[in-house]
């Protein structure tokens, strides 16, 4: 089977090098395990494909539960539901296994093209590819320029570890490393490989190393235009070539992935409002989320509900509808009651619509204390999302505000670090950054705290659980006129703030309520 081919059965097409499942030409949301496990089937279409099989394949080299698997089935059921006819596709042999039952069609992209070009369309003698209605991005191969071929390892193995680090995210559309490596020789025409990977964006980049040292560049290019957007470059020594392989995955992907967003939210601004989709509804609500204001997330919302409207499995839309809800409990923009409701609902259909999605389970571990007291609960469902997606700044931001609530201030830290190391020019830098602070506080780092929440602070002037955070770091340093300065502030922001409503609203531990955090507020005189 080459990359090339596409599955189709019922209405639904199965594009196997692009990772897509097209329903009647529509891309389908849909995890990318649930996408292993389809593909699997359809290629045994007919036959039983047992557990353990399955297991193996869909989880090289990991050791986890069948409860994995049963979960990834329902999963692909539900996808498969949403063909709203009879057709039955899947017939579970008990004990045993799975068997894809629904006919299948083997198609090339030249002859799917012929049939309604639904994948392919000719464009200039050449065939291309659709644009998915997601960003959509591939790895070329980098240029090895040491001067030794026995160096060409090195580059393929940066590209590769990208582009796996990439796919893990759900909400872009990444190539597979095999049709990638087809533009390994040759010159590079950015256009002509967009319109053939149907893809929007192209990274590329080259590799130069010389005794102990890398040099290695990369650059973010607009396809359809052929105008850069973003360009860095690395350099390190090679004496652990397989963690600076790591360490430039991680700079590459959280430099990566913020202006992935930028460049999508500007596209989405430029179309008329006549030719909105879900998509497109989802950026300009992603947009308007981070102005920070209440009429801005009003109008976030209502995008948000219209986008899941329109797509009802639209997981990351949900994720954000849950990130407006706890906006607005923090800063008192509704009723703190509904909010929280809102946003634990939002947080655990993101979940129920993507049990595989990183972003979905860290925010409902960020929730979770709100509507359980089941601390390990949250501690477990943080580990699960960072696992699930290492490479996800968002993930490891959430979590992080999750252990604090939690009590565990120090592996807070250290994911409130990461995720600032993934993600330095975040737009919502200010909420990992006083999410870093509030840990520190915790353990007895007052005034890196202070300077933290300040920074957090200088910006977002309005991001009240930053000024709440400074009130108790400057208290706990002897700095009481500035703390209860703070805390006037503190109060504009959000007027209930006492020790029992934080406590309620955040669904705080007793160890947290009996340290230092809580300990600052008593001395800068917030109220029991």
């Amino acid at each position: 089977m080459t990359s090339k081919e596409i599955f189709a059965f019922g209405p639904f097409k199965l594009v196997v090098g692009r990772r897509d499942l097209l329903l009647r030409g529509e891309a389908v949301q849909i995890g990318p395990r649930a996408f292993d496990l389809l593909l699997a089937l359809v290629r045994r279409q007919g036959e039983l494909v047992t557990k353990d099989h399955l297991l193996t394949e869909i989880w090289a080299g990991a050791v986890v539960e069948e409860n994995n698997l049963h979960v990834q089935v329902s999963a692909l059921r539900r996808v498969l539901q949403q063909s709203g006819d009879d057709t039955r596709y899947l017939q579970t042999i008990p004990n045993r296994g799975y068997v894809f039952i629904a006919a299948v069609q083997r198609l090339t992209v030249a002859s799917a093209s012929q049939q309604q070009g639904v994948v392919a369309d000719a464009v200039k003698g050449e065939v291309a590819s659709y644009l998915p209605n997601k960003p959509s991005i591939v790895v070329l191969p980098f240029t090895n320029m040491s001067g030794d071929p026995e160096q060409e390892y090195f580059a393929d193995g940066i590209v590769e570890d990208i582009t796996t680090a990439l796919s893990r995210f759900s909400s872009l559309f990444v190539i597979a490393r095999n049709s990638a490596f087809t533009y390994k020789t040759g010159p590079i025409d950015v256009k002509k490989v967009g319109r053939e990977l149907g893809v929007r964006y192209v990274l590329e980049g080259s590799v130069r190393k010389a005794r102990n040292r890398v040099r290695i560049t990369g650059q973010l290019v607009d396809a359809e235009k052929g105008t850069h957007i973003w360009a860095d470059r690395y350099e390190g020594e090679v004496d652990d070539i397989f963690a600076l392989q790591d360490q430039i995955t991680a700079s590459v992907v959280g430099a990566l992935l913020p202006k992935l967003e930028t460049a999508e939210i500007e596209r989405a601004r430029r179309k008329t409002t006549e030719s909105l989709d879900a998509y497109d509804l989802y950026l300009r609500a992603l947009a308007a989320f981070y102005c920070w204001t209440r009429e801005a997330n009003d109008q976030a919302l209502a995008m948000l509900n219209t986008a899941l409207e329109l797509d009802p499995h639209f997981a990351a839309a949900a994720v954000i509808a849950d990130n407006c809800w706890a906006a607005r409990a923090a800063q008192c923009w509704s009723p703190y009651d509904e909010a929280v409701a809102q946003s634990a609902r939002f947080a655990q259909l993101a979940v129920r619509l993507d049990p595989d999605s990183a972003e979905a389970l860290a925010v409902l571990a960020r929730r979770t204390p709100t509507f359980s007291k089941d601390h390990q609960e949250v501690i477990a469902l943080a580990a699960r999302a960072v696992a699930t997606n290492p490479n996800s700044a968002f993930a490891w931001r959430c979590t992080g505000w999750a252990l604090v609530f939690a009590g565990e201030a120090e592996r807070a830290v250290e994911h409130f670090r990461r995720t600032l190391r993934l993600s330095p020019r975040d737009p919502r830098a200010y909420d990992a950054l006083s999410g870093l602070a509030f840990a520190l506080v915790q353990v007895d780092r007052d005034a890196e705290a202070i300077s933290l929440f300040r920074q957090a602070i200088l910006q977002n002037p309005g991001f009240a659980p930053g000024w709440r955070g400074l009130t108790s770091a400057l208290a706990m340093v002897g700095q009481l006129d500035e703390a209860k300065r703070a805390l006037t502030r503190t109060l504009e922001l959000d007027p209930t703030f006492t020790l029992q409503s934080i406590t309620a609203r955040l669904g705080l531990n007793d160890r947290v309520r009996n340290g230092r955090l809580f300990e600052g507020w008593r001395r800068a005189g917030v109220v029991e």
